[in-house]
């Protein structure tokens, strides 16, 4: 009779199951309580129908952004079930030596670990299956997805969690080693970043995405999602009889959904892996860090690059950068703080292998390498070698290009902005060009200062920028992003130093930065006017008395009032050195918000605002046609609060308080108006030392002068000084 070889042990696979069956048993009896407290909800909504649309909605809701984190921590457990046996020396030599070859230890165990992942999820989508066919909401199409992108998803964090089973020797390795390959790349990345802008002029970004894809979790997150259409329809109450309109689910998509099966395949293709390593492993490994001779220096010189990196820039901010002079490193000191991060990386790898410290005799010329490896990459950084300071991408090769600055974004498509595209390259690539300049003048030189955050004012004392409007110089950030046609993203960030003189030179990027943002299409940009990539999602308008949405007709006509304004320059045009640019605004702002024409923006939405300013006719006419405004709305903030404005009006502001026992604020707004002689308004009678204001008591109004009289009472002193109140005889 001839002998025949299983790759299947059926004992051994109902020992895992019965061995471990707190661990898939708890996971499950957690699962079902997500069916019953939807069934709990549904029951208190009064047998509320449940669409099947819904039904498949929400399965793609869970499988996009539930299933990638719940299996990431419920693979990395079943799989420290399966394979404990092979981190301890007594119970590897007895598996081993059990009547059952080694194919037939890793299939069977494969497939243990992966019935475990499964009985959880077949427990929870029956009972929600169940619940959605009481309530009419059974759906097969959502069902079948979601099964299969569980199974597609569980195979591969199995696959992976089986991988870096055998790349160990010691179980407390492997979920360490499990967690850094599935977020290896978002932490490669932020370092490199983190690093790379301490050299490189106008690179600010901490994080790029370049490889995201390797970070399983992140990335299914970020672009796995369900797609949602809605339609506006009549419908009828069925108690009441009466029609309303609403928003009713018409269809429902998993969007990227291949890229589980992506996923799935190299799940199996890292099982295949794991079972060439299995075959070559030994059992003496048990209890090493690295069980696999070959990824020993993989794992020694990984640790001590990312020491090198990640502790040199904690040693250098602790030890050097409040010294350094502008914002990016000196070279030799991070040289020096890389190298001892790189040490302790380097030294502690290499402990842990020989599990020993007596190491530092037989790896100094590693040691020296890595100290060499230091000191070229920061020299690298801060030569430029990699291009990334010179870098302008072409033409050919951008998809789409987004811009901010003079605190607005403004976004260009190739093909329809080409010449505005081509202006924006040369204003980057001047901007490389003065680099020396740029960082010679603009670290630590600010007047005014526009982020996308906001606006604010540093380097200047605030009475020296409010007594002097207009300067001679300011500070500006300038934002290029380029989206490519890979899809990748090249953003660069600039502080600007600007001077009137400058200004007035061509080829200067102060020169071509005006022309750039004031000119007649950017203006138009601004307020995204008739732009077909652009869907307007909501608009409002504020005043200072109230709050209202704007109708698709009025946001139309408000639109093109204020495109007529950018086109007769009355709007829109950027004062750069204009410090209280906003004096001449009234308290009256539209808000417009949109949704952007495309994604790789990393938000879905922009919004933009426009200040109503003085000059600005066709806006104003367009607002009091529509009923918007009054005549009483149109008061600037310079006569409104005029102590922002003022020299010393932050005194005043304080003295007011205390005389009127009511803010400025309060007081013009309940009569429209300031005391004479309060923030530069002129007396009622300059010629004598007695000035009339109004008294302390809430009974007072502007026009009081004729009630004190009347009263006997004389009010002695002025704005500048004490009130005194005598009374005197009838």
């Amino acid at each position: 009779m001839r002998s025949k070889t299983s790759c299947f042990n059926s004992t051994l696979f109902r020992k895992n199951l019965s061995r471990y069956w707190p661990l898939w048993g708890l996971a499950s009896f957690g699962g079902a309580m997500f069916p019953l407290a939807m069934l709990l909800e549904l029951l208190h909504n009064g047998f509320r129908f449940w669409s099947p649309l819904e039904t498949r909605q929400a399965y793609y809701t869970v499988l996009s952004y539930g299933v990638p984190v719940i299996s990431i921590v419920y693979a990395i457990l079943c799989a420290m079930a399966v394979w404990s046996y092979l981190y301890n020396a007594r119970s590897v030599g007895m598996m081993h030596t059990l009547p059952v070859r080694r194919e037939g230890l890793f299939v069977t165990n494969v497939l243990s670990g992966l019935t475990m992942m499964a009985i959880p999820y077949a427990v929870t989508g029956v009972l929600l299956v169940l619940v959605t066919m009481l309530f009419g909401g059974f759906e097969p199409v959502g069902v079948l997805v979601t099964v299969l992108g569980v199974m597609g998803e569980s195979l591969f964090f199995f696959g992976l969690a089986t991988f870096c089973a055998f790349i160990v020797g010691n179980v407390f390795m492997l979920p360490a080693l499990y967690g850094l390959l599935n977020f290896i790349a978002v932490l490669t990345d932020f370092m490199v970043n983190l690093l790379a802008q301490g050299f490189c002029f106008g690179l600010n970004s901490s994080y790029s995405g370049t490889v995201e894809w390797l970070s399983p979790v992140v990335y299914l997150i970020q672009k796995i999602s369900p797609n949602s259409t809605y339609e506006t329809q009549w419908v009828t109450d069925r108690l009441g009889g009466q029609r309303y309109e609403t928003s009713v689910l018409t269809s429902v998509t998993l969007e990227n959904g291949w890229l589980i099966a992506a996923y799935a395949a190299a799940g199996a293709a890292l099982l295949g892996l794991a079972w060439l390593l299995y075959r070559r492993r030994r059992s003496e490994s048990a209890g090493d860090v690295v069980a696999v001779g070959w990824m020993k220096p993989v794992f020694r010189y990984g640790c001590a690059v990312y020491a090198a990196i990640l502790g040199g820039r904690l040693l250098y901010a602790l030890l050097w950068e409040s010294f350094q002079s502008g914002r990016y490193f000196t070279v030799l000191p991070m040289i020096l703080c890389m190298i001892a991060g790189g040490a302790i990386g380097y030294y502690a790898a290499s402990m842990l292998l020989a599990k020993t410290p007596r190491v530092f005799k037989t790896t100094w010329k590693g040691m020296l390498a890595v100290a060499l490896g230091c000191a070229a990459l920061c020299g690298a950084m801060k030569c430029d070698l990699f291009g990334v300071v010179r870098r302008v991408p072409a033409p050919d090769s951008v998809k789409l290009v987004n811009v901010y600055a003079a605190g607005s974004n403004y976004y260009l498509t190739p093909g329809k902005d080409d010449a505005l595209i081509e202006k924006v390259r040369t204003l980057h690539q001047t901007i490389i060009d003065d680099k020396d300049y740029i960082m010679s003048t603009a670290e630590g030189r600010s007047v005014y200062m526009e982020t996308e955050e906001g606006s604010y004012t540093i380097g200047a004392p605030a009475s020296e920028i409010v007594s002097t409007s207009v300067s001679s110089f300011a500070n500006t950030s300038v934002r290029f992003t380029y989206t490519l046609n890979s899809g990748l993203k090249v953003e660069r960030r600039y502080n600007l130093y600007l001077t009137q003189n400058r200004m007035d030179q061509e080829d200067t990027y102060d020169h071509l930065l005006d022309q750039l943002i004031n000119s007649q299409e950017m203006r138009q940009k601004r307020i995204r006017w008739r732009d077909e990539g652009f869907q307007l999602d909501g608009a409002w308008i504020d005043t200072w008395r109230d709050y209202s949405d704007l109708s698709s007709r009025e946001v139309g006509l408000i639109l093109d009032a204020v495109a007529k304004d950018a086109e007769n320059g009355d709007w829109g045009v950027y004062n750069w050195f204009q410090a209280d640019n906003d004096a001449d605004s009234y308290e009256i702002q539209i808000h417009f918000q949109y949704k952007l024409p495309e994604s790789q923006f990393d938000r879905t939405y922009d919004a933009i605002q426009v200040n109503v300013k003085e000059g600005m006719t066709e806006t104003i006419r367009a607002l009091k046609d529509l009923k918007l405004i009054t005549d009483a709305d149109l008061v600037t903030n310079r006569e409104r609060y005029p102590w922002q404005y003022a020299a010393g009006g932050w005194d005043q502001y304080d003295q007011f308080y205390g005389q009127f026992h009511m803010s400025p604020e309060e007081y013009y707004e309940r009569y429209s108006e300031y005391p004479a002689g309060w923030f530069g308004t002129e007396s009622d009678d300059s010629s004598t030392e007695t000035e009339n204001a109004p008294a302390v008591d809430d009974s007072h109004s502007p026009s009081m002068s004729a009630g004190a009289e009347a009263a006997g009472l004389g009010i002695i002193g002025g704005a500048d000084g004490p009130t005194v109140m005598v009374t005197t005889a009838a």
